[in-house]
């Protein structure tokens, strides 16, 4: 599957450009990350037309090429919905503000355009905060257009006034607060342009009421004025060069691949540099599928649940060269005692992350498909002028600990149905083309490690803010994005009780997505950690929904105009799979009721070495140090 599309701004608006800056970034910016020749872009004409400020924001939506929204209609946001009652953008009514915003976010996150959002004042606008914070965190590119009080009750503390702007201001890449009615085309086209280009994330807008019902002239395009920023895309030469040359000549180097990679479309370049190059490669929770999971040079997910040869690779490394990556907690452990002995090549779009925690050697700024497709270039230069350093003993530690160490998992003692064959069998099934999307927590790092990602985009959860209730709406969003595709959620019984009333907005819209339950009867992470580290004490996990099957989620789905299905033994998975696979008219929930004493493994624990990986309970890996 190749990366679809993004917005391309550069057919819609003229952009205001210093006589100084070169043509050639300003127009790579806009196309197609993957490589592919630009689509016929899906804009209006130019044209001016009389109308409110209401009708000026539908029409720059619909200029822009935006198909669907997600949102609930309040009186601040209200003027907005008449002129969308006759519009060409699909809106789509969910049940609260949190499942719009990450309908929003799976929706871009699985199409690569722009996810849109739209909430009303105060509350409604507060309602989109997590799923704001959830889309920075993940450089997800969204625009939430919130409703605001009139400009004379801005600062009283008028019913339902929150001031937005400034609650949201560390939350987004960029926020505005348009101040007539005149200035909507351009504030939106700047929008959805900070929004997709250089190092994606959300950006606010937020209208007051009486700009929205302020009459105006609506022209198209717009000029955009956006004179300091201006995302670097093509690394420097020099430091290409120098990472080439320690490449060809590291003795245990690993590339290091973070999310950035999927976002700048990037995966066949990526094969092609390892292959070439023949380094180890680990992939983080927000890259699953940026590189085959099958692949012999793949070691795995590397940090606090990945593989032993994932994070023994990476703490062991002479060279790591990360690519898109951002050095984050969960991957590093106890950030000084992280690969003491590793040169690094540290390749992001933004600057602000090289060296924000680990000092970077050679750092390189740059999108990521450039910077991948230069380094290929220097290193077959450098392999040509001179033989690369030869891996084979790398290679040979790191497969002797891929055998002894694999991903694996033990039968409940109990006879409980086991949550890691459940996922398995589930990715089996399922085949390499379905979305999976996650929650958060011991499901998701279960679907991290059992399901395999072979291609790219298949795989969406919450990686940097942990956020559950993800799940549901963001499945939900992935599936309106790409309907011929089979969308799977796999949610926890925690999670799923946070945002499951957005199945009633899929049964009534037509989104047929699937959600599997893994119902351990617990806040299932919470638990393992009071289990390791707490005694045993279980204070306040256990959810009741194993001992008194409150809520029934089987009779939940069926009042939410959905399919339920329960499944409690192994012998029943995989005709309970089947069963949902072959429902594509409504929406389907499986109560998939598992053990409750399941624990994810391995494991690094929290604020300590990465040296300290634990295998299992108890289980910590033989490792010979003086091999490496």
């Amino acid at each position: 599957m190749t990366r679809p599309t993004p917005e391309t701004l550069a057919h819609s608006v003229r952009r205001a450009r210093p006589a100084s800056e070169p043509a050639s970034d300003a127009d790579h910016a806009h196309t197609p990350r993957n490589g592919a020749a630009p689509a016929a872009p899906a804009v209006r004409q130019p044209e001016s037309a009389q109308v409110s400020g209401a009708g000026s924001l539908v029409r720059s939506l619909e200029a822009l090429g935006v198909d669907v929204v997600f949102g609930i209609p309040g009186g601040a946001i209200l003027p907005a919905y008449d002129p969308l009652y006759d519009s060409t953008v699909r809106h789509i009514l969910v049940r609260h503000e949190q499942g719009a915003g990450h309908a929003a976010t799976g929706y871009a996150q699985a199409t690569g355009k722009v996810g849109v959002c739209i909430a009303t004042s105060g509350p409604g606008a507060t309602n989109l905060v997590t799923p704001i914070a959830d889309a920075y965190m993940d450089s997800v590119p969204m625009v939430a257009i919130t409703g605001q009080v009139a400009r004379p009750s801005i600062g009283t503390d008028a019913f339902q006034e929150a001031d937005i702007q400034g609650i949201t201001l560390p939350i987004t890449k960029h926020n505005f607060l348009v101040q007539t009615a005149e200035e909507i085309p351009q504030v939106l086209a700047e929008a959805f342009h900070l929004a997709s280009t250089g190092r994606p994330g959300p950006v606010l807008v937020d209208i007051p009421k009486d700009v929205l019902q302020a009459p105006t002239t609506f022209a198209w395009p717009p000029t955009l004025d956006l004179p300091g920023y201006r995302p670097t895309l093509h690394p420097h030469g020099k430091q290409i060069r120098e990472a080439a040359r320690l490449m060809t000549s590291a003795r245990r180097p690993v590339l290091y691949v973070g999310g950035g990679v999927l976002k700048a479309g990037a995966t066949e370049g990526l094969r092609r540099l390892a292959e070439l190059t023949g380094i180890p490669v680990v992939t983080t929770l927000m890259a699953l599928g940026a590189f085959p999971d099958s692949h012999r040079q793949h070691l795995g997910m590397p940090g606090m649940h990945g593989t032993v040869a994932a994070v023994y690779g990476l703490q062991k490394a002479d060279l790591i060269v990360a690519l898109g990556a951002r050095f984050d907690d969960r991957v590093t452990g106890k950030l000084d005692s992280f690969a003491p002995d590793a040169t690094v090549v540290h390749a992001d779009i933004d600057p602000a992350e090289i060296g924000k925690n680990r000092h970077a050697d050679v750092p390189i700024v740059g999108d990521a498909r450039h910077v991948i497709d230069e380094l290929i270039a220097a290193v077959t230069t450098e392999q040509a002028a001179r033989p690369a350093a030869e891996l084979g003993d790398w290679w040979t530690q790191l497969g002797d600990l891929r055998k002894r160490y694999p991903l694996g998992y033990e039968e409940p003692a109990d006879g409980t149905l086991s949550p890691q064959y459940v996922i398995k069998r589930l990715g089996e099934m399922a085949g390499p083309d379905t979305i999976f999307v996650a929650g958060v927590g011991q499901h998701q790092m279960w679907a991290s490690q059992f399901i395999s990602y072979e291609k790219p985009y298949t795989w969406l959860n919450s990686g940097g803010l942990g956020t559950m209730g993800y799940a549901v709406p963001a499945a939900m969003g992935a599936k309106v994005g790409k309907p011929d595709t089979v969308v799977w959620a796999v949610d926890g019984d925690g999670c799923f009780q946070m945002t499951n009333q957005e199945l009633a907005t899929c049964a009534l819209e037509g989104i047929p997505v699937k959600i599997a339950v893994i119902n351990n009867g617990n806040l299932g992470m919470v638990r393992q950690w009071q289990t390791l580290f707490y005694g045993e004490r279980y204070s306040n996990t256990e959810l009741g929904t194993h001992k008194h099957r409150i809520p029934d989620f089987v009779k939940l789905a069926e009042a939410l105009g959905c399919v339920g299905l329960r499944c409690e033994n192994a012998a029943d998975v995989d005709k309970t799979i089947e069963a949902a696979m072959a429902i594509n008219d409504a929406p389907v929930v499986i109560d998939f009721v598992v053990g409750k004493d399941a624990m994810v493994w391995p494991m690094v624990a929290a604020g300590t070495s990465n040296d300290e990986i634990m295998f299992a309970r108890g289980v910590r890996p033989a490792f010979d140090e003086d091999e490496l």
